[in-house]
């Protein structure tokens, strides 16, 4: 019996002190977003003694089980998915807002309207020259305000080309990670501290995963996870213990194509997603552009061509350039603002050629509405991006705080648990005591 009671004591104190580290290391990671709480299971030991062709059974104690781990595998993909949208929604929302940001702090707008008013000044009186250099230097202004917006979109284009092609270096760094949790995962013994460490490795590389790319992993029953990118089509990036290489180009007018393996792409989540939109979007931006400022440049300069200069020779061309990034004042004198019609003897003070050329300008179809619409639309696209990055940041938040309900640690339940086995252990160092005594007690018999 006394043996008996020494195996009873000592089980218990081995299954104390290993659920007692477990409960250490849950506590040491409480703060780790990463880590899945860890229980250990217990069992009966039953022993078995068998004297001739009798066999008894009896309990001997409690037997240390598997180290299981907390994971819910419909809260995980909750949170994956709701991350990847997010992400999505950020990253579009943030680089069409440097982008609105470069349009706004450059003043087209402002320059248009500014060169609309120095004309118009300038109808008042048009061979005054002080007007006439004034509406000169707002041409000049204006063609200034257009480069210097094409620079600062070009600017925000490359900023989220340099981000595209960093993290496609960081995603084939996670797959080939990935790859190698799987490998280590075939060879992992079930219930090990060794494989649940693995577990939350290869969770933790999927949450990083679908940050960039929506993806739609496999779990397969050794727990590897194969993964495949979400998009058009669907492609295959880890596959076991092998992966597929992830590569990003850039068109010329800076949208991005994504190739997996040599099969080209278009991502439905994750932040690479929210890239592409953006620079499709960035894309639109550079044309409309373009678009107000070869209109500009075309009304001008076809006015120029209508009209007579002050000294009654015929306009030459205001502008050259095709676009925003090119437009240039060419106008040698002021005293060639072509403010009379064709044909009109020098110094004429009619203006109609002028009036012409402000009417143009301003018209529903001109360059200054054209540039008042592109930049209202932008707003409007930023704010509703903004909108729906709070509303999914709310989602995202909410599967993030259910998985950690799901998997994370508690410190109070942590704490209760120390308190109860701190009792189990002292109560079976107390067996083990008492053994010891009755022991010494049988010994001590005559």
């Amino acid at each position: 019996m006394p043996t008996a009671i020494f195996t009873i004591g000592r089980s218990g104190l081995t299954a104390s002190r290993r659920s007692l580290e477990l409960t250490a290391q849950n506590i040491a990671n409480a703060e780790n977003a990463n880590y899945s709480r860890r229980n250990l299971t217990v069992g009966e030991l039953v022993m078995t003694g068998t004297i001739g062709t009798n066999t008894q059974d009896s309990l001997g104690g409690v037997r240390p089980g598997l180290i299981e781990r907390a994971e819910s595998a419909l809260v995980q993909r909750q949170a994956r998915d709701s991350a990847s949208a997010l992400a999505a929604a950020e990253a579009e929302f943030f680089a069409l807002r440097e982008a609105e940001s470069a349009l706004e702090t450059s003043g087209v707008f402002t320059g248009l309207v500014d060169f609309e008013a120095a004309l118009t000044r300038l109808q008042n009186n048009p061979l005054e020259p002080a007007l006439r250099l004034s509406a000169l230097e707002s041409a000049r202004k204006m063609a200034g305000n257009f480069r210097i917006a094409n620079g600062t979109l070009a600017n925000a284009r490359n900023l989220v080309q340099a981000e595209a092609s960093a993290e496609a270096l960081t995603v084939n760094e996670l797959a080939t990670e990935l790859a190698t949790i799987n490998a280590d995962l075939v060879g992992s013994r079930e219930g090990t501290s060794g494989r649940a460490a693995l577990l939350d490795a290869r969770d933790k590389a999927l949450r990083e995963l679908a940050q960039e790319f929506a993806i739609q992993p496999t779990f397969n029953p050794d727990g590897t996870a194969d993964v495949t990118l979400a998009g058009t089509p669907p492609v295959a990036l880890v596959t076991g213990a092998t992966t597929q290489s992830l590569g990003v180009t850039f068109a010329a007018n800076g949208t991005a194509t994504f190739v997996v393996g040599g099969t080209a792409f278009v991502p439905t989540g994750g932040a690479m997603a929210g890239r592409t939109s953006a620079l499709a979007g960035m894309a639109g931006l550079q044309t409309d552009l373009d678009a107000v400022a070869a209109s500009a440049i075309a009304l001008s300069n076809t006015a120029q061509a209508n009209g007579s200069a002050a000294d009654g020779s015929p306009g030459q061309a205001l502008f050259a350039g095709t676009g925003a990034g090119d437009i240039n004042v060419v106008l040698a004198s002021a005293d060639g603002l072509a403010t009379a019609p064709a044909g009109a003897p020098a110094g004429s003070r009619e203006t109609g050629n002028l009036a012409a050329l402000i009417a143009a300008l301003g018209a529903s179809t001109g360059p200054t509405t054209g540039a008042d619409t592109l930049l209202l639309g932008l707003s409007s696209l930023v704010s509703a991006l903004e909108t729906r990055t709070q509303g999914l940041s709310v989602v995202a938040a909410s599967a993030e705080a259910e998985l950690l309900r799901e998997t994370g640690v508690d410190l109070d339940t942590e704490a209760a648990n120390l308190v109860r086995l701190q009792q189990a252990f002292e109560a079976n160092s107390r067996v083990i005591q008492v053994a010891a005594e009755l022991f010494d007690t049988v010994l001590g018999l005559r």
